[in-house]
């Protein structure tokens, strides 16, 4: 299994990263079985699994229920944890027991934690307790509302400024990764080349030392996805193909035939 001296390893040897964010026992057994290096356990099951139009509503027990899955479907892998809205901004000793919770109930490597200056106090208590934390820049879902929406960060010189001084902030910090999601690809690469700790972009472009995508996007389950997601198959319409043809079969009597049936 991967640590965080890896991931430190793959920055200095230039080796990318692979991320992939997804949350039940089947799609991590696909994971780590094609080799990815990280899961990532996001409280985007708020949205992708729950339906839900953000990630607030998420709870700590959620997160928890579908890490332990990810845990059993990935036994090999390195698995970070999203640590929900107001699990962690309170103050540092809940976020303290909370991030414990994480790792001890689900068997997870790592939390992970968005913001900059005002959760540093927060990451470093965590450092300095054994838990591994990798931080979230640019487009933070958990304040959706505070940026006005899913928007590109970093475009003005002031966002660029406040992004870039939060990274050095995080490193400082002890945070062991940066997660940078959705700001322009000069300022993820300015960003990427003077830390010392590797940079993950989602929509951030190539530049960063690695990438993840939510693997429901990655597949094609949806019909609309952003606009940084690859889609490398149309799952969702051969689900819905197989689901159509299964439907057909059953109301003609084509299935179950002796093939399926017990004698």
């Amino acid at each position: 299994m991967k640590t965080i001296i890896d991931f430190l390893k793959a920055k200095k040897e230039k080796r990318k990263i692979t991320m992939i964010s997804t949350y039940d026992y089947w799609s991590a057994m696909l994971c780590e079985k094609a080799g990815i290096d990280t899961i990532l356990v996001g409280d985007s099951l708020g949205m992708v699994i729950q339906g839900r139009n953000t990630t607030l509503p998420v709870t700590l027990e959620e997160m928890i229920y579908h890490a332990k899955a990810v845990r059993r479907g990935a036994p090999n892998t390195f698995i970070v944890v999203d640590m929900p809205f107001l699990s962690y901004q309170v103050n540092k000793d809940e976020a303290t027991k909370n991030a414990g919770r994480i790792l001890k109930e689900t068997g997870a490597n790592a939390v992970k934690l968005e913001g900059g200056e005002e959760i540093a106090k927060t990451v470093e208590k965590l450092v300095s307790i054994g838990i591994p934390v990798m931080g979230h820049l640019g487009l933070t879902p958990q304040s959706v509302h505070a940026l006005g929406g899913y928007k590109v960060q970093g475009r003005t010189l002031e966002q660029q400024k406040k992004i870039i001084k939060d990274a050095k902030i995080l490193e400082q910090a002890g945070v062991f990764s940066i997660v940078l999601e959705a700001v322009p690809s000069k300022l993820a690469q300015e960003i990427t080349d003077f830390l010392e700790i590797p940079t993950i972009g989602i929509g951030a472009g190539n530049k960063t030392d690695g990438q993840v995508l939510v693997l429901h996007d990655l597949i094609g389950i949806f019909e609309k996805t952003p606009k940084f997601v690859k889609r490398y198959m149309e799952a969702g319409k051969m689900i819905v193909e197989s689901l159509e043809k299964f439907k057909e079969e059953v109301q003609e009597g084509i299935f179950p035939d002796e093939n399926y049936t017990y004698e």
